[in-house]
Parts: C-alpha cells; structure tokens; sequence
C-alpha cells in the first residue's frame, strides 16, 4: 500500500564518482520525466548543469528535479559527491523526507561515507543505502555491505540479495516476499523462480533480516522465539517503520548506468517515505501557518536571485510575502529548467523568484513570526587563495560580484587582511575556490587573478638601545625643529606595543608628545626586516623644541627617525604566526597525521578520541602558519577525502637562519610585485 499523502523529497547524497547523477538520470528516464537519459561524459545531465560542474564532470551544487511516480510527487536533490562542497549536501538535507545514500560496490572506498553517515545519524533524518555499480562489484556482498557497516552506526539491513551471474547483474530477490525478479532492457524487473544456487544463501539472509528488525518489533521478536514463520505483511511493516524512524539502514543493490534496480528503488520511497508532516514534525515546523525554508539560493541570468525552499506548512502564491518581499514567481525545477507554477503546498521544493534579502537556511514566512528551525552551521573553512581584479579599474565590480557568490555559498568566507594588503577567500579546498572564482569569471565576466596568502610574520629585538634624533629643516618663512632621546627595549612575548612619557621639566612640550608616539607607531608597521614589530618598549626621556620651529609634525618625524636609527641596533628578530590545529581522522589515520605534522615542523602536543565519532581522533599539533597552505590536500589524500581540521592563531615563536632568510626574501619579492 503507497505511503501517499502529500508531496515528498528525496536527496541522492554519497562520495564523488559513486553514481548519483547517473542514477537521477535513471529516475528522471523512468518516471518519463524526460524521454532520453544523459551522461555527464557528454555534459547533457540534468544535474551536475552548470559550466563548473560539467567542466570538471562532478557536482558544484545541488540540483533539484520534481518528477511523479505511480501519481506521488517525488522532489529529487542530487547533491555534490566532494567533500568540498559538503556544505552544499548538508543545507539540503534539512529539507528532505529521506536520503538515498548511493555507495561504490568497493569496499576500499566505505570510509568516505563516514563524514555524511554521521551528519545523516545526527540529525535523524531516516536513510536507504543503495549500492551502485553493482555489475563492477570488487568482492563478496558481504565484504562490500561489512565495510560501509564499519562506518555506520544504525545496522544496514539488505531488503534484497543480488543475483550475479559472473560480473553481470542479473537481477534481485526481494527478502521480504521471497519472489525474485531480473532486470529488463526496457524498463521495470520481471518476476522468477528464485534461482536454485541461491536458496540456501537466500534463507540465511532472510532470517538475519528478520532478526535484526526483531531489536525493534516486539511483535516479530516473540514471532521468531516461537519459530514461527513472519509473514509478508509484517516484514514490510516491520521494515517501513524502522527505517521510518531511523533505527535501519535499508540496503539493496543497482547498476544506475544500466536502470538495473532504478524501479525498485522507486516503489521503496513511494512506499516505505514518509508524509512530510512527519519531517516537518523532526525539525519543530508544527503549525498551520505558511512556512517554508531555503536550502540553496543562487543567480540566474533570467530571473535574478532564485532560492530553492521547502514548504513546511501552509501554502505560498505568486505575489504573496515572505519576509516582507513580495514573491515575484514560483517554480518546480528540473535541473537548469522551471516550470512555473501559481501556488505551493505542505511538502514541495519550489524556487522562490527574487528575494534578494534572503539567505541559505532562512525561514520564511507570511507574516515574519516563525518557528525556529534548525539550519546548518557554515564549515570552517581549510584552505585561502588571494583574489583580485585582473584589471584594476574592476575593483568594484569584483566586489558585486563576490557579493553575490558569498551568498550563494555560506562556506566560503572573504578577509582584507590589513597587514599584507591582500584579499583573502577562504574555502573547502582549491577546487571550491576555483569553481567560485570560474563562477565570477562565466557569470559575471571578471578576470580573476589568484594567489598564496603571504604569511602575517612579525619581528620583535632582543635587546635594548638608547637612540637620539633630531628633525630640523630650515626654508623660507617658519622651519621645522623636533628633538627626541627615546629608549626601545624588548618585552616579553604576547606583550604588545607600550609607550612612556618620562620627560621632566618640559624639555618636550605636552602637546607635542603624541606626535612622537605616533611617529613611533607608524614606524613599527615596517621594522628592519620588513614586518610589524611587536613586543617592545618605547620611552621619551628627553628632548628639545624650537619655540618658533616646532610643531606636531616636526616631532612625528624625529619620533620615526629615532627608531629608524634605532631599530637596527636592537638586533631585530623574525616571529612567525603558530597556529593551534586540531585534525580530526579516523584512528587508522592517526600515525600518518603524526608524521605529516612531524614534517611541517609541527609539534604534536597529543590525541583524543573524537566526541560521537567512533574509531575517529583528534590530534591536537602546534603547527607553523606557513606550512599549512596546502595541508587540507595531503590530509585528504590519505583519509580518503574524510579528515579535516580546525585552526586558531595560538603565539608568536622565533625563526632564524636559513628559514628566516628565505621568509624574508620571499615577502620583499611579494611586496615588490604587488607594488607594480
């Protein structure tokens, strides 16, 4: 019996290169949604449709595609494979019903299914494992299905036990109902006799099905201590309701390329999902009153901002308001294509057209009072490239432009470094940035130039000098007199910069005093080495003025002579920025971590076990700013893509010899080619 009432989402989540737009391609082929399937080789997928994505033949983004099946109306999220864009993935999934988890029949690449499990897990939102590719399976089921288990905390439960023949997948038997089917060219699966190799094999997976729903049906428990036989009926209960309430993983198998498992996939979510008041219960979205909420908004060059949003409750029309902006349309997405419609109701994914205020996870509603909703927290970011106009005279129209991106994509972060100069971007990794800056580029045609971020060193002295300057000119009419005696000194790291007056006897006048210190101050911007110095002491003891000549720029100017004559004697000392990281991996990754740290001259201060992660760790390292540009790319290398850090300015520590030298050749070279 159909689970219908109302229309429901569905997200196609799993790790790049595992099938999910060829598998959405399948869904949209059998739900005659469209009449001719496409491949991402030739860049004709409904999903994966914008330029970055087809240009790198990999999800950017997530797409949507509203199709019906059997008379439901079913709302498709293809969601980005790479964890770089895993923002986008976990914005979506706020809004669904379900998740489809699509998962390469190898069992060599389980682990980079963690990080998505446990954010699926965390926030209850119920799942069925579908494994693709079934027809280039590496090894037994069970050696495929044991490694995802590994990485899952709710047990997965085969609903089906593939039938092979060689490499070739032939077809299924359906474990609840014991029939068996085999897959057909021209669409659904046709039922069989249940192949004689296999009963044996068959009855074994059945019962351990039924023994592991038995841990949440009392009723079927007291069934199998009886040795009595469950019947059909309340297999599938049993199954719809722990999968409903997230106790279940529901596993069966596919090859998408080939619609091999694509109807039964279909008849599982028109039965066993379900309504979207259960979903909107989930997330605290209990009222009657128009609600929806924005899972992704981007730019189109027809109809401005459009942001993706799931009704909760109510409905919305063309016109009405939503957080005071008037609705200018209202869309059902294919992939690139809309299809304009007058109203939405409790359950569909609709584009809303042209609220410009609005933002990824913001709740709308009619009248500006909601309930408030949970939304995802923007990821930190792990990896910086420098961005600016190739043209100068561009500079504001890469600020639009940056604008517009930003909010479209809430990982990303932008800084203006004051102490370089530089505009920083801050992303997932190299290829989130490149897709934003390739995005400006194709969307906004701007020409983006990017770099490394140079390194913020500072300088410090180690000792301490008296210095005296005097600032005198003389040109017609008034000259300029100012005489200063200052002491510099070193203080203890993290101290900052500090200023004394201990001038007597007014050899200084008062007002002229925060001349010095300011001549002081702007000196310390570029020390000796070239840095911002940091950490010292400067003393006015004395001095002379000109009751004529003297003014407030006379001193400002002898105040910056002094330690520019002074500064050098103090034996000037580079400080680089340390910077506390903490590295969250899987513990079989730890002694990999540990030697990378070891290698970037990082100083391992320890490890726990990671919180709500089982068999993950957190090693704690001390690691130098300058060795972490590209640390997200070797940590991802080894983790299959799943580690990750956090980072924070921790102290200032000392750097000499052939390192200091080279930090300091390569910063002057830097500033000499942002001069030009």
């Amino acid at each position: 019996m159909a689970n219908s009432a109302g229309p429901r989402s569905v997200a196609l989540v799993g790790p790049y290169m595992s099938g999910k737009t060829t598998l959405l391609e399948s869904i949209l082929f059998a739900t005659k949604k469209i009449s001719r399937k496409g491949t991402t080789g030739e860049g004709s997928t409904v999903g994966d449709h914008s330029q970055e994505a087809r240009d790198r033949s990999m999800g950017t983004e997530v797409n949507v595609a509203t199709a019906s099946y059997l008379g439901d109306s079913f709302s498709f999220l293809d969601c980005p494979g790479s964890i770089e864009f895993a923002q986008e993935t976990y914005n979506a999934l706020i809004g669904v019903d379900a998740a489809v988890i699509v998962a390469d029949a190898d069992p060599a690449k389980a682990l980079a299914l963690s990080g998505l499990l446990h954010f699926l897990e965390e926030h209850r939102i119920p799942r069925l494992l579908f494994i693709n590719k079934v027809d280039k399976m590496e090894g037994t089921v069970d050696r495929v299905v044991n490694s995802i288990q590994a990485t899952s905390q709710a047990p997965l439960v085969l609903r089906e036990f593939p039938i092979l023949e060689g490499e070739n997948l032939r077809g299924y038997i359906d474990l609840p109902s014991g029939r068996a089917f085999t897959y057909a060219d021209d669409g659904a699966s046709t039922q069989t006799d249940v192949p004689a190799a296999l009963r044996d094999e068959f009855a074994a997976a059945r019962y351990a099905m039924l023994e592991r729903l038995s841990d949440f049906d009392e009723a079927l428990m007291e069934r199998l201590l009886e040795e009595e036989a469950a019947d059909n009926n309340q297999a599938y209960a049993s199954l719809r309701t722990a999968f409903q309430e997230g106790h279940i993983v529901p596993t069966i198998f596919g090859a998408a390329e080939h619609d091999a498992g694509v109807w039964r996939l279909l008849k599982m979510l028109r039965h066993e999902v379900a309504s979207p008041d259960v979903a909107a219960a989930r997330i605290g979205a209990t009222t009657t009153k128009p609600v929806a909420q924005i899972l992704k908004t981007f730019q189109t060059p027809n109809f401005g901002k459009m942001s993706v949003a799931r009704v909760w409750s109510g409905t919305f029309k063309d016109g009405d308001s939503a957080n005071g902006e008037r609705i200018a349309s209202l869309f059902h997405m294919v992939g690139q294509h809309t299809e304009k419609v007058s109203v939405a109701g409790p359950g569909e994914i609709v584009a809303f057209g042209r609220l410009d205020e609005a933002k990824t996870g913001d709740t709308l509603t009619a009248t500006g009072t909601a309930p408030a909703l949970p939304r995802v927290a923007a990821t930190p970011p792990v990896f910086a490239m420098t961005i600016a106009p190739a043209k100068r005279d561009d500079d504001v129209k890469l600020s639009g432009s940056l604008a517009k991106i930003l909010d479209e994509d809430p990982s990303l972060q932008l800084e203006h470094n004051q102490e370089t100069g530089e505009t920083i971007l801050r992303g997932q990794g190299e290829i989130h940035l490149r897709v934003a800056t390739e995005k400006m580029k194709n969307r906004f045609k701007i020409e983006i130039e990017t770099g490394r971020p140079r390194v913020p060193y500072k300088e410090a002295i180690r000792k301490p000098v008296s210095q005296h300057a005097r600032f005198k000119r003389q040109s017609g009419g008034h000259g300029q007199f100012g005489d200063v005696h200052i002491d510099i000194k070193p203080l203890p790291r993290g101290s900052g910069f500090q200023f004394e007056d201990k001038v007597v006897g007014g050899s200084v006048p008062r007002q002229y005093i925060p001349a010095v210190e300011a001549g002081v101050r702007e000196y310390l911007t570029r020390g000796p080495l070239g840095f911002n110095v940091v950490d010292l002491c400067v003393t006015l003891n004395d001095g002379q003025y000109h009751s004529v000549d003297s003014s407030e720029m006379a001193f400002k100017t002898a105040g910056s002579m002094a330690m520019k004559e002074g500064m050098p004697k103090c034996d000037p000392v580079l400080l680089e920025p340390i910077l506390a990281v903490n590295v969250t991996v899987p513990s079989e990754v730890t002694p990999k971590v540990n030697a990378m740290a070891s290698a970037r001259r990082g100083q391992i201060l320890g490890f726990d076990t990671r919180e709500g992660w089982s068999g993950w760790d957190v090693v704690k390292v001390n690691l130098p700013q300058s060795e972490i540009h590209d640390l997200i790319i070797e940590l991802r290398s080894v983790s299959q893509g799943v580690g990750s850090y956090t980072w924070a300015f921790d102290h200032l520590q000392e750097i000499r010899g052939r390192l200091a030298d080279e930090a300091v050749q390569t910063y002057r070279a830097g500033m000499a080619d942002a001069a030009q």
